[in-house]
């Protein structure tokens, strides 16, 4: 299975914005912002399925080479 690079880039972007707004929704929790930590939480959540989109395409997008059928 082949891979491309933008694909692996684009899940190591969401990857890093995952981690951003994890630290950023705890950031807002400490100093009781509840809504805004509503907010991030919901970034959060809206990026798992974009990233499991792209795992999908980028999964089905590689060759097949002749030992892999």
């Amino acid at each position: 299975m082949k891979r491309s690079y933008v694909g692996v880039l684009l899940l190591c972007t969401i990857l890093l914005l995952n981690i951003v707004f994890t630290q950023l929704m705890v950031h807002q929790f400490y100093y009781e912002h509840y809504a805004t930590t509503l907010v991030y939480g919901g970034l959060n959540i809206l990026l798992f399925p974009i990233a499991l989109l792209i795992y999908r395409k980028e999964k089905h997008k590689g060759g097949t080479h002749g030992h892999e059928q």
